[in-house]
C-alpha cells in the first residue's frame, strides 16, 4: 500500500497535494522525487527555468540538477509549508521525501522548499497559513530577514538550546 494519496490541497487552492494514506512514522521514506538530470549550465541557459513559471529543481552537486517538472513525478505535488512534516533527503543523484515527524492519516504531506532569500523572494508568496508563516516561500534560516518575529524566535531557540 502506498503511503500517500492525491487530493485537492488545503494549501494550494488551485491544485492538488499529497496526503498520508495511513499513519507515517518519523524517518520513513515516503516517496522518491523523480525527474531528469540536467547540467547546471542547461538550467542557467534555458528559458524553461525562469522564475515566471513553477520550478521543480534540486541542485544535486556542483555540476548537476534534478528537473522534476514532469507529470510522472508525483512527489512534485508536495506543497511548501513553513511548518513542514517532511524533508528532502538527497544522496548521490537520488532525492527522497522523508517524514521528519510522525504524520497522521489524512494530513497533507508538506516540505520546506528551501528557496533562498534574494531580490526575487516576493515572487513566491506562501499560502501555508501556519503560525510561523512569514508570507513567502523562503527557507527557515532566512525568514528572519523578512520578519523580526522570526529573529526573536530564533534567538529564544538558540538561548534555550544552549542552556
Amino acid at each position: 500500500m502506498t503511503l500517500y494519496k492525491i487530493k485537492k490541497s488545503n494549501i494550494d487552492n488551485k491544485g492538488r497535494g499529497l496526503y498520508a494514506a495511513k499513519n507515517i512514522k518519523a524517518g520513513t521514506k515516503i516517496i522518491n522525487y523523480k525527474g531528469k538530470i540536467v547540467t547546471n549550465k542547461e538550467v542557467d541557459e534555458s528559458d524553461k527555468y525562469d522564475n515566471g513559471k513553477p520550478i521543480y529543481l534540486f541542485t544535486l552537486n556542483k555540476r548537476y540538477t534534478l528537473d522534476g517538472d514532469f507529470s510522472w513525478n508525483t512527489a512534485g505535488l508536495i506543497n511548501h509549508s513553513c511548518n513542514p512534516n517532511s524533508e528532502y533527503d538527497g544522496k548521490g543523484l537520488k532525492i527522497w521525501i522523508m517524514a521528519m515527524k510522525d504524520i497522521k492519516k489524512g494530513e497533507e504531506i508538506t516540505a520546506d522548499y528551501g528557496f533562498s532569500f534574494d531580490k526575487d523572494y516576493k515572487q513566491f508568496p506562501c499560502k501555508c497559513r501556519s503560525k510561523n508563516c512569514c508570507g513567502y516561500i523562503v527557507r527557515e534560516e532566512s525568514r528572519w530577514r523578512i520578519s523580526k518575529k522570526f529573529s526573536m524566535s530564533n534567538k529564544k531557540r538558540l538561548i534555550n538550546n544552549s542552556l
